[in-house]
């Protein structure tokens, strides 16, 4: 996703204007659907100004493509400044610049890292030329049409407030200033040669487009590349707040000692890459020498990621790399060098099967390693037992006298990397109040089913794919299959639906087993791993009911663990124990409705609950059938789909003249049909369909190839190929006054009215056995779309 595109002419004309910062907060508003921070919008005024002066070159060619705000795919992160276009081989370029507002920093003694003020004081991050140069290795790592089409990526950073000194561009940070130069604030021209040097020639080839409109890689998952990793392999960049947290465990690593303690407490929601973290340390430790160890408590990720490792490593190995929480009752003293706690926030008081040993695992832990690095998510404790909040933690360690530091990792990779997903989700469940009262449709692909058998069929047709989607469901069932081979579990006799807990026999591995898509997991098997999809039944303890999302704990089973005692205390203490039971059976489904990488659908027993999420949902409809997401035949034309899937999975095909009139004169127009896309980033509903006729634009559009066109055009058109309504002239090969062709506008500077208007439009056909369109700078014609690609079948 770009917030703010267009060539250098129209950006200096924007900047010219004094109304940059408007034009990318009304861009970023139109896009992210809400408006950002009074810092950001004025760190854009202070480095657009900055880099229109660096710009304003006639060197730099016009048509140079110029992109604010780039969302990287798949993650939550941006990228301040991108520069379009071709050398003087012709060779594709895109330059990434991370503009920093920064005047002084700090060297430290961690790789990549430095000290420098914010607005709440002074703290450590990641050196601009790491960010920058990791933005770009994790572009090259999701998207596939960089390698294709053979662009080259080059990053660098812009300080344009900072004096050269000896630290920002201290040796010790030469690894990345190589990869990605530093510019400070006297390098404007050093800047700009820089620039010339990769772009000679203007964005005619919409490059940034091919990229952001690419193919994406499938998302890596930690699971598949642990293997790869623990051969020493960099499967996975850390970006900002992950390399922060990464070299500060190293760091306490080095200096920590049998006298004094260090711990780490990191706090992260659900995908913000705490396990990815946790593994490349574990990686870099264990080479280290160090002896250190994988700990968590839920031992479904031990197995599955011992499993990913066996015939990789030896059995020992692997055993003495990863291990249980309940394994510290007796350890001697400062044992372990490290030892790395996943899902801390599962810890209980007790170890042992009936748990009775032990003290507190917790401080076991602490008392075993000179140095613990505690991954924590307070709003995932999911049960009675639960203890390894953040405080309790904290409070432990410092009766040790250990140095305790706090970090948090926020940026998100999970969820199609949508923070809103995450925000609304904790608001809609009332676990917290946050701005995100409506889910956009584009934030990510998330749908309320209306029958748990389609929301079966529709996992079983996504999991064809990779075998990684999976249903799951809230423990309001009893485990009767488990010593009833022939009986069903999940049963919900108004839609005949009958299923099964996932076997016993699978144990942990249940969500990696090829024939699990036909069982239900719990909690207990996949918290702590991910999937692309998960479909997520929703029982009878979570309701709706007077304006106000209720929990019922004894619509829980008999057997779930999680709950065990409440009854109990619901006698002794009712106050404190409704707070417990509310409070674990909303994060149990936070859990479970965020272990899709890219999608969650839901089913609720209740269906109140289910008009009350579908409320919350921009664009949301009634129905929804598998049909729609199959896989045979993408180009096949579908004369009438669910109205869910419309702009999501699905776009509308018009005639050329049909689009004209929807989008350029806004009449009420009927589509001929409805055609399945992907590989375009998120649709949304000013995206369309059109068969391009004739042989005018080949060899990149074909006689009756499928385009997809984008209404919505983001800065300027010029070299764009664009749908356009041009009363005045007849295109033969379209049989009407409509046409796809490529959009050459020459500028002229009216100094009377100091503003530049339009000299000559002309329609360029890529064949050149055809000829140019000249149109008139007047109201005869309408640019109505943006050509995004080809359908491919």
């Amino acid at each position: 996703m770009i917030v703010y595109q267009n060539n250098k002419v129209g950006f200096l004309n924007d900047v010219l204007t004094n109304d940059i910062s408007n034009i990318i907060q009304g861009a970023y508003y139109q896009k992210i659907g809400r408006y950002t921070s009074k810092n950001e919008a004025l760190s854009w005024t202070n480095s657009m100004m900055h880099m229109n002066t660096v710009l304003v070159d006639t060197e730099i060619p016009d048509e140079a493509g110029i992109s604010i705000e780039f969302q990287i795919p798949l993650t939550s992160k941006r990228i301040d400044f991108i520069i379009s276009g071709s050398d003087e081989a012709q060779n594709k370029n895109v330059i990434i610049i991370e503009l920093k507002q920064w005047s002084s920093a700090e060297i430290t003694e961690k790789d990549g890292i430095v000290r420098t003020r914010f607005q709440h004081g002074v703290a450590e991050t990641v050196h601009p030329s790491y960010q920058v140069w990791s933005y770009a290795s994790t572009i090259r790592n999701f998207n596939s049409s960089i390698s294709q089409e053979n662009i080259s990526l080059i990053p660098c950073a812009y300080l344009h407030n900072y004096t050269p000194d000896h630290v920002i561009s201290n040796s010790f940070y030469q690894e990345y200033t190589s990869k990605a130069p530093l510019f400070l604030k006297p390098d404007a021209i050093k800047l700009r040669n820089f620039i010339k040097k990769y772009i000679k020639y203007g964005d005619k080839k919409d490059i940034l487009y091919k990229i952001e409109n690419g193919r994406l890689r499938p998302s890596k998952q930690l699971a598949d590349n642990i293997a790869s990793m623990l051969s020493g392999n960099n499967e996975f960049v850390m970006l900002d707040d992950q390399k922060l947290v990464y070299e500060t465990a190293l760091d306490f690593a080095q200096k920590a000692t049998l006298n004094r303690k260090h711990i780490l407490i990191v706090e992260g929601g659900p995908g913000t890459g705490k396990s990815v973290v946790a593994i490349n340390l574990l990686v870099e430790l264990t080479k280290r020498r160090l002896l250190t160890r994988y700990v968590s408590k839920n031992s479904a990720p031990r197995f599955v990621y011992s499993a990913k490792l066996t015939g990789v490593k030896k059995k020992t190995e692997i055993s003495s790399l990863f291990g249980g929480s309940g394994a510290f009752i007796d350890t001697e003293p400062n044992l372990f060098d490290v030892l790395i706690v996943d899902e801390a926030h599962r810890l209980n008081l007790k170890s042992g099967l009936y748990q009775n040993q032990g003290e507190n695992q917790i401080l076991e832990i602490i008392n075993a390693a000179k140095v613990v690095v505690f991954f924590v998510d307070d709003n995932q404790q999911i049960h009675i037992n639960d203890i390894g909040t953040k405080t309790d933690i904290k409070n432990l360690a410092e009766s040790k006298k250990a140095i305790v530091k706090n970090l948090e990792l926020s940026s998100q990779f999970r969820c199609n990397g949508s923070d809103g997903y995450l925000a609304w989700l904790d608001n809609t469940l009332q676990i917290r109040e946050t701005a995100n009262i409506k889910l956009t449709d584009e934030e990510f692909d998330f749908r309320v089913i209306d029958s748990p058998n389609e929301l079966k069929n529709l996992i079983v047709e996504k999991n064809k794919q990779n075998n990684k989607a999976r249903l799951v469901a809230g423990y309001c069932w009893d485990w009767k299959s488990k010593s009833d081979k022939s009986a069903y579990d999940i049963v919900i006799p108004e839609h005949d639906f009958n299923m099964k807990w996932n076997l016993s026999d699978d144990g942990g591995l249940w969500i990696m087993q090829p024939n699990s898509v036909d069982q239900i997991g719990c909690i207990h098997t996949c918290q702590g791993l991910e999937l692309d999809y998960v479909g997520v039944i929703i029982g009878n303890d979570l309701r709706f009911e007077d304006g106000a999302i209720c929990t019922d704990v004894l619509q829980r089973s008999k057997n779930d663990s999680s709950i065990k005692g409440i009854k109990r205390k619901l006698k002794e203490e009712k106050a404190e124990a409704l707070r417990q039971a509310d409070s674990i059976i909303k994060n149990t489904y936070r859990t479970l409705m965020t272990r899709g990488m890219k999608g969650c659908y839901v089913y609720c027993c209740n269906e109140a609950l289910a008009t009350y999420l579908k409320s919350r949902i921009e664009h949301h409809q009634k129905s929804f059938t598998v049909e729609e997401v199959k896989q045979d035949n993408p180009l096949r034309i579908e004369y009438e789909v669910n109205d869910e899937v419309k702009y999501t999975d699905y776009l509308p095909l018009y005639t050329l003249k049909a689009a004209c009139g929807a989008f350029g004169d806004y009449q009420v127009v009927d589509e001929l049909g409805w055609i399945k896309v992907e590989g375009f980033g998120r649709l949304n509903r000013s995206m369309f369909i059109v068969q391009a006729v004739g042989h005018s634009m080949e060899p990149l559009i074909m006689d009756n190839d499928y385009c997809v066109f984008r209404a919505s055009i983001v800065g300027s058109r010029n070299n764009k190929i664009v749908l356009v309504q041009h009363n005045e002239y007849y295109d033969s090969e379209n049989q009407g006054s409509y046409s796809i062709k490529k959009y050459n506008s020459d500028k002229v500077f009216d100094k009377d009215t100091g503003e530049w208007q339009h000299e000559k439009i002309t329609l360029k056909p890529l064949n050149p056995s055809y000829k140019d369109i000249p149109l008139v700078a007047d109201d005869s014609f309408m640019v109505i779309g943006e050509f995004l690609g080809v359908i491919k079948g």
